[in-house]
């Protein structure tokens, strides 16, 4: 064992000495970034046997290992002329993370990514996000275990860099959980689990026509054990009658137990259901469509008054302009209590410029038209933002 250590501590050394470059994907847990492998002349440079004949080169070729560096960066400032409240924007580092990847054994994928911004010693502080590994055998069957996103809607599996505009909807902040309406901390769309997917019925065009995928989650959100012992189960099934658009539903059934509960606080909830549905459908290519409908059943842990279901929908277009130049507009729909009264409403507006394909230079408008705010109710956000990975 001493001596496999040695030999990993060996690989992490060499890696040093590559610098990465993240290619583009618009899906965020399949990111790449420039592979490092060690040919033959640097594995014979590189080589370090011990006693017992055990070689950085042996593990590699028996392992077929590859590790892939990368991350990104992305820098905001925004504006609102909301009444009556303290600040009406700010700077602000929205992400910074860092990530690896790779395969190993040929038919395994894993993925570690870490979230750096915010204050330490809190869920929002510098954490882990993903850390998976994937059997990849068969593009049919595949299994997935650890952390990583859940299987519930079309956008929340988007990277923030791809989402086109400058957040993602209301529907999938909060139904599809990137800040779940319930009060659990911030998962940033993940949790911890087990996850069968794949595609079925390869056309001669090179697409397949089906995709499943369904898993059994914690219920916690990431880096949380399990409370009460059930599990969430949560699941999607889409078809793709054409390449680049996909058409589906999603289901999940499960609860969420509050991590601060006080039983002195008579306003808050021990436990909650969280029972959700939705369906839509996408179109990415030069084009952008994209369009979800999410209905949630179950209440908030922090206040017992408020409404037990919820629901919320959007539609978004991109259209390209130019070289480097696409805009997108949104029109974006959340009721919180699923009556006409409470509903929050943004029209958005997002131009992305993108001189290579490791940077982007947003410049957002929002018009908001908030019913259920006390005072308020319509105000306009500003925002620019700057993407950059590395």
């Amino acid at each position: 064992m001493h001596t496999i250590l040695k030999a990993a501590a060996t690989a992490l050394c060499l890696s040093a000495f590559y610098t990465p470059v993240c290619a583009e994907n618009s899906i965020e847990n399949t990111q790449e970034t420039t592979t490092i492998k060690a040919d033959s002349a640097m594995l014979t440079k590189a080589r370090h046997n011990d006693a017992e004949g055990i070689s950085l080169a042996k593990i590699i070729k028996q392992t077929d290992f590859s590790i892939k560096f990368g991350g990104y960066i992305v820098g905001k400032y925004s504006i609102n002329d909301r009444d009556a409240q303290a600040s009406n924007g700010g700077f602000d580092l929205r992400f910074v993370r860092l990530y690896l990847n790779g395969y190993c054994f040929q038919d395994f994928y894993y993925r570690l990514q870490m979230e750096m911004n915010d204050a330490p010693g809190t869920d929002k502080g510098p954490r882990i996000v993903d850390a998976f590994i994937e059997w990849q055998k068969w593009e049919a069957f595949r299994v997935k275990l650890g952390q990583f996103k859940r299987s519930f809607g079309f956008e929340n599996p988007y990277s923030p860099l791809d989402v086109g505009l400058g957040s993602y909807s209301q529907a999938t902040m909060k139904i599809a959980s990137i800040g779940d309406r319930n009060g659990e901390h911030k998962s940033s769309g993940r949790d911890v689990g087990l996850q069968l997917q794949g595609d079925l019925f390869k056309t001669g065009k090179g697409f397949n026509l089906l995709h499943y995928q369904v898993g059994l989650f914690n219920g916690q959100g990431i880096n949380h054990k399990d409370k009460d012992n059930h599990k969430d189960l949560i699941g999607g099934l889409w078809f793709q009658p054409v390449k680049n658009l996909c058409i589906g539903g999603f289901g999940w059934n499960g609860t969420y137990v509050n991590e601060n509960y006080d039983a002195a606080n008579t306003n808050s909830y021990k436990s909650v259901k969280r029972v959700r549905y939705g369906f839509g459908m996408k179109y990415e290519a030069d084009w952008t469509v994209r369009g979800e409908y999410m209905h949630s059943v179950g209440s908030v842990t922090t206040n017992a008054a408020a409404p037990n279901k919820a629901d919320a929908w959007y539609a978004t277009v991109g259209v390209p302009v130019m070289k480097g130049l696409k805009i997108y507009g949104r029109w974006d729909c959340y009721r919180n209590g699923k009556t006409w009264d409470d509903m929050k409403t943004d029209w958005g507006l997002t131009a992305n410029y993108k001189p290579c394909k490791n940077l982007i230079f947003q410049l957002g408008y929002i018009r908001t038209y908030d019913r259920s705010a006390a005072i308020g109710h319509r105000y306009n956000t500003l925002d620019v933002q700057i993407y950059a990975r590395f």
